[in-house]
């Protein structure tokens, strides 16, 4: 993919008619001979002629690609050390939010995720062309070096840069290995699902360096196995295993888009069984395809390429099975993913449902096992791509790997069976006689289908190991693993109002921020943290930080249930004392009526841990953790609670919002 449909130094530019470069941008460009575009074009390249004749030593690249985004950015121009994106507003004679958002948003894009921009300083400029005049205040570089947009009317382009390159004094910066330099980018969930349904690959969108264990190796290792599968007529599960943040729903995204090929029954279709989840990724998807719709061109996007409903490629796991429960009907699909297949239901559960709601008063098997024999009406051959999160079961009748083991010992032992060789080792709920009876079944073991690295947190791949010790009893070793406040910061409040002002002063444009509590955080409801008012997770992911609804207005607490499977960039997670330390270790509580009660039983211990292992490894880029203080005349809410978890935090090495470790 070019990176660039135009560049080259000022003095070409200058000297080069405006006819011929629109020529080659429109040559370049993937979408239809759209006349507004090539009016918009015009206007920008008549424009930027006259800032080269002012600037010819500049370096000028037009439509210049910002993958993570899938969108274009107008111009760049390198000149005098510093990376300029210049986004046009063509008629506009005022800035907006959304295009001050936009323009920051593909600088800060670089800043992250372009190799050989991490240390140059990069402005952002706006310019709304019908604007005569506007009131120009030198922005101070941010500490990473990412300018505030900058508003210019189209006669103070050249004097803004200039103004900048006097007070910035950068060095020289070669432009053409500058824009040469790898390109990195670590998107959200939403931003995946976005820019694989419009036909980008993965390896546009998402980091290349995690070893044998990355995306790519990954679906390449499953591409072989449905390719058999399809020529052998054969029947074979994949289980792919990863770390919390390792990229398995991108993983299994990319999956089901690389087999949309249109072949009637035989493309993929996504499943999970977290419904949030499901629910934010087809509104994500459905957004964009009105967007597309209404114009040709979606501020600079990428054109989409896929012909199925967002609610055919992405479908909730319990609804797939309930369609296909007291009948014969084969599957419409040979390749199914499902994701976060650690979370099926167990026999008792499923049953219990199907009875309850469904009226099936015979129906007798777990979900896996279910699903499973779904799939196995296919006469000829099916591939099932089962997604396993380590230590993420969080919700009663979850049934975890073993489940799925115990069917695939059982009555489905003809099917091909593909799993990394950790699966079948210790901590994952499987027996040794089931694993051994799975292992004479496997047809041999692959690592590339383990997701070892966390890759939510672009910034620190260390969080995932961090959270794990910090919610264990080892403080030395959460030390240990603390990511480096400079590049993941971490700390700790007992005043919610510093925890929202510390995530507001540091969230910036495109950039995502949510308040988080554990579903039964009841105590959390003087602090006016009401985990019982229930948020509409496809509003509070997607909507913008007016709408009171969204994250970003940091007023509706989101659970584990809400967001688990998604990502924020910033974080509070508030702490309620159902999960507290005595003596030592952990105490796990659960608020029932008016007092606490001890949770007794060893699974629903082992979900109050994950469910905060969920809350605390959302963030991509830190987090806050609020611990309120509590209340002597409340002894529901006893200080003593609350300041037990505050000082196991400062003993993993949390320090408090302000302080210098």
């Amino acid at each position: 993919m070019a990176r660039a449909w135009w560049q080259g130094d000022g003095a070409t530019l200058a000297a080069t008619e405006v006819a011929a470069v629109v020529g080659a941008l429109a040559l370049n460009s993937p979408f239809p001979d759209e006349p507004a575009q090539k009016a918009a074009w015009r206007v920008s390249v008549e424009h930027l002629r006259s800032v080269a004749r002012e600037l010819p030593d500049a370096w000028v690249a037009l439509e210049f690609s910002i993958p993570r985004m899938g969108r274009r950015a107008d111009a760049v121009l390198v000149w005098r050390g510093i990376v300029f994106v210049v986004e046009y507003k063509v008629g506009e004679v005022a800035a907006t939010l959304a295009g001050r958002a936009q323009v920051h948003g593909y600088a800060l894009d670089l800043k992250n995720f372009h190799e050989t921009s991490q240390a140059v300083p990069i402005v952002p400029l706006l310019l709304p062309t019908a604007c005569a005049r506007a009131q120009f205040e030198m922005p101070m570089l941010a500490p990473d070096g990412v300018a505030e947009p900058v508003v210019c009317a189209p006669g103070d382009m050249a004097g803004v840069m200039q103004a900048f390159a006097d007070a910035v004094a950068a060095p020289a910066l070669d432009a053409t290995r500058w824009a040469a330099g790898r390109y990195r980018p670590t998107p959200t969930i939403i931003e995946a699902a976005q820019a694989l349904f419009a036909g980008h690959r993965v390896e546009e969108i998402s980091r290349s360096e995690a070893g044998a264990e990355n995306l790519t190796v990954t679906a390449d290792a499953v591409d072989a196995v449905i390719a058999r599968a399809r020529t052998q007529r054969e029947k074979a599960i994949i289980f792919v295993t990863g770390v919390p943040g390792a990229g398995k729903t991108l993983a299994g995204l990319n999956i089901a888009c690389r087999h949309l090929d249109g072949r009637a029954g035989e493309d993929a279709t996504y499943l999970s069984g977290n419904g949030p989840l499901v629910d934010v990724l087809r509104e994500a998807l459905r957004r964009d395809l009105r967007a597309q719709r209404a114009g040709a061109r979606v501020a600079g996007r990428d054109g989409f390429v896929a012909a199925r409903s967002p609610d055919k490629f992405i479908q909730n796991v319990h609804h797939f099975r309930d369609d296909y429960a007291g009948n014969g009907d084969v599957p419409s699909d040979h390749v199914v993913i499902f994701d976060e297949a650690q979370r099926a239901w167990d026999r008792d559960q499923t049953s219990a449902f199907m009875r309850r709601k469904r009226g099936l008063v015979d129906f007798d098997q777990s979900e896996p096992a279910f699903l499973l024999s779904v799939m196995d009406r296919h006469p000829d051959w099916c591939v099932v791509v089962a997604l396993i999160g380590d230590g993420q079961e969080i919700n009663t009748g979850e049934a975890g790997v073993a489940e799925w083991m115990a069917a695939l010992a059982g009555p489905f032992r003809h099917w091909r069976v593909h799993v990394p060789p950790r699966l079948l080792s210790a901590g994952h709920g499987v027996s040794k006689e089931l694993a051994f009876q799975v292992g004479r079944l496997a047809t041999g073991t692959d690592p590339a289908l383990h997701l070892a690295v966390s890759v939510r947190s672009f910034r620190s791949e260390q969080v995932a190991a961090f959270v794990a010790a910090m919610l264990g009893d080892d403080a030395a070793a959460a030390r240990e693993a603390r990511p480096d406040p400079a590049r993941f910061p971490i700390w700790r409040t007992r005043d919610l109002a510093v925890a929202r002002a510390w995530v507001r002063d540091r969230r910036r444009a495109g950039e995502r921020a949510g308040l988080l509590a554990h579903s039964k955080a009841l105590r959390l409801k003087p602090e006016g943290v009401f985990v019982k008012a229930k948020v509409d997770p496809p509003v509070w992911f997607l909507n913008e930080g007016w709408d009171v609804r969204a994250s970003d207005a940091l007023e509706d607490a989101a659970t584990e249930f809400d967001v688990q499977g998604l990502e924020l960039d910033w974080a509070v997670v508030a702490w309620d004392a159902n999960l507290t330390r005595v003596d030592d270790q952990w105490l796990h509580r659960e608020f029932r009526g008016a007092r606490w009660t001890q949770v007794g039983q060893a699974h629903a211990r082992q979900f109050l841990v994950n469910a905060y292992r969920v809350l605390l490894t959302r963030a991509r880029q830190g987090m806050v953790i609020f611990v309120p203080r509590g209340e002597e005349r409340d002894v529901t809410r006893a200080p003593a609670g609350y300041d037990a978890i505050d000082g196991w935090l400062a003993a993993c090495g949390v320090g408090l919002v302000g302080e210098r470790l």
